[in-house]
């Protein structure tokens, strides 16, 4: 029988939203009421705990942090209403207030990123800044992008099939080194992604082939501060330095492709947090936009 070992986990819990639904979340409460209190927004066929399972020993010694299932992904609410980037950005929304959670700096990692942004538009007075990682402003402004997201969601549909849980056996073991400090949970992050509802996910590409934040992401006023991906193929790094620049994002670079959150677990814990405390910090000191900046 094949070692099942867990990584170390916030608290699960379920929260009740009345009219929306149950949602569950990871949260972990910081002592220090002065820590920074962030919110968790996944990517794409993710969850909270495939996302940031790297990075969370490391935010609960620094913040407050609340992580969220998306509806159909992971654990996340099941729903026959159809999947959109604004619902996921209203559940969110919700279940901060459920939690009396204020002044929030979000960290969107690829399709948390529109969440997070659609969050900032929609919902300002909850939010204090924002942490961009892996993302863009759209998918859609070349031919071969608006093909791909025809594809992607068709795809996805795969997802239910076990061909994929057996792929998923055969390919995860190999994303990590011996040494590195997720091979010991590789049955676990299986499982983990075995958890999403198809269909969902069809509706999710849908959604992301659809997403243009070109007009109104450079006019939302937030402290800013983006990840950049630079060995990115499903998101070019391209398109998330012109985030960057759209909401005056201070930049790091993670010589990573899209899945460094799990495949360059150290690096991407260590500059998540990084960022975290820096956007506190400006919006601490009341400063909003400015000009992209570099390390």
């Amino acid at each position: 029988m094949t070692a099942f070992r867990l990584p170390w986990l916030p608290e699960g819990r379920l929260v009740r939203v009345e009219g929306r639904g149950e949602f569950f979340v990871r949260l972990h409460r910081h002592p220090d009421p002065a820590t920074p209190v962030v919110l968790l927004l996944h990517g794409w066929t993710a969850s909270s705990d495939l996302q940031f399972v790297a990075a969370y020993e490391a935010l609960a010694r620094r913040a407050t942090f609340v992580g969220i299932d998306h509806r159909g992904h992971g654990r996340g609410l099941r729903s026959p209403d159809p999947f959109s980037l604004e619902g996921a950005a209203d559940d969110a929304a919700a279940v901060l207030r459920e939690l009396g959670l204020r002044r929030v700096i979000v960290v969107g990692y690829s399709m948390g990123g529109p969440i997070a942004l659609h969050l900032a538009r929609r919902h300002p007075g909850l939010l204090a800044g924002l942490v961009m990682e892996a993302t863009a402003l759209e998918w859609r402004a070349t031919r071969r992008e608006r093909a791909l997201w025809r594809i992607l969601p068709v795809g996805a549909s795969w997802l239910r099939t076990k061909g994929y849980r057996r792929i998923l056996n055969r390919t995860m073991p190999k994303l990590f080194g011996v040494d590195h400090r997720l091979q010991p949970y590789v049955p676990w992050l299986v499982s983990e992604m075995s958890r999403n509802d198809a269909f969902a996910m069809v509706d999710a590409g849908r959604a992301l082939a659809r997403y243009d934040a070109t007009d109104w992401a450079p006019t939302l006023g937030l402290p800013a501060a983006s990840l950049i991906t630079t060995k990115d193929r499903l998101v070019r790094p391209s398109k998330q330095r012109a985030l960057a620049v759209a909401l005056g994002a201070h930049v790091r670079e993670l010589p990573a492709d899209h899945l460094a959150a799990l495949t360059d677990a150290d690096e991407f814990a260590a500059t998540t947090v990084e960022l975290v405390e820096l956007v506190h910090a400006r919006a601490a000191a009341g400063v909003g936009t400015t000009t992209a900046a570099t390390a």
